[in-house]
């Protein structure tokens, strides 16, 4: 067959989260209510900084910009996703399933950097309190945002520029409720190595270099908190921060787990779940003691 950017396959059919239609009418209300308490969480914070000025800080600047991000990813791929347990038939164009595939990786990415910069955000304020109104500067608040959205563009532009350059035959039927990279993948007729090269690297960076940079600012701040001779000091710091924790280890966690390991039919369906369970079911905007 000779390479090219031509694809024989026009549309997708999305095999969706399960394929029982007696649960179908429930599982839509349930992701509607869950959806909807995202976009209004999201939004009534989004809202809420913008418009009081106290909270015009770098830790509340990085918190908008997570809220911001998390409404969009969500909003990537939710309601396809609600429309398609309502219809017998779920099918998305072919230029549809890469529009999809672009904005989900770049709201992905850019919530991996997002997430780091908060991590140093609250390093800077536990451990250098005194150096913290410099160091975190609006400038180099809007610098760790900018730098956020070009890898964020360049990772999704690798990812979609790199699929698109595959050949898709007969085989139409994507294994998940999005177009998402790996069940994409395993449809096309043609040698997939470079893409899963790209994808190893490019997920790789995207998730080893922002997990270290937070989990080494984590140390420092838990050094710093366990020298803290006020306990009412460390259990403000403890309460800051614990929930940030566990928000990165579960989403650097499910990433690793889902894109650093061989894919196959069996793990597909492993890795909808696992990604239905994190990135649908919980929000990983944190309360930040507002």
């Amino acid at each position: 067959m000779a390479p090219g950017n031509y694809s024989f396959v026009t549309e997708f059919i999305l095999l969706g989260l399960t394929d029982q239609p007696d649960i179908q009418l429930a599982l839509f209300f349930l992701f509607l209510v869950m959806y909807m308490v995202t976009v209004l969480g999201n939004l009534g914070l989004i809202t809420l900084i913008g418009l009081n000025s106290h909270l015009h800080t770098s830790m509340y600047f990085f918190l908008f910009n997570l809220s911001f991000v998390d409404l969009c990813y969500s909003s990537v791929f939710t309601p396809k996703m609600m429309m398609n347990f309502l219809s017998k038939k779920n099918y998305i164009s072919y230029s549809g399933c890469m529009t999809q595939l672009y904005f989900f990786c770049f709201f992905v990415i850019s919530e991996c950097y997002v997430l780091t910069s908060m991590a140093y955000d609250r390093y800077v304020a536990i451990c250098n309190p005194l150096l913290y109104n410099i160091v975190m500067s609006p400038k180099v608040c809007s610098s760790f945002m900018l730098g956020s959205y070009l890898m964020a563009f360049s990772g999704a532009m690798t990812h979609t520029g790199c699929m698109l350059r595959l050949t898709f035959c007969d085989a139409n039927t994507i294994n998940h409720y999005l177009c998402d990279i790996l069940p994409v993948l395993q449809l096309s007729c043609t040698s997939t190595y470079i893409n899963e090269m790209v994808v190893f690297v490019v997920v790789g960076i995207n998730i080893i270099v922002p997990s270290l940079t937070v989990f080494i600012s984590y140390g420092f701040i838990l050094s710093s908190i366990l020298h803290m001779s006020s306990t009412e000091g460390r259990s403000k710091a403890f309460s800051t921060c614990s929930s940030h924790i566990i928000a990165v280890s579960l989403f650097f966690g499910s990433g690793a787990v889902m894109y650093l390991k061989p894919s196959s039919a069996g793990s597909m369906d492993g890795g909808k779940n696992l990604f239905c369970l994190l990135y649908q079911c919980g929000s990983y905007d944190e309360p930040l003691n507002l």
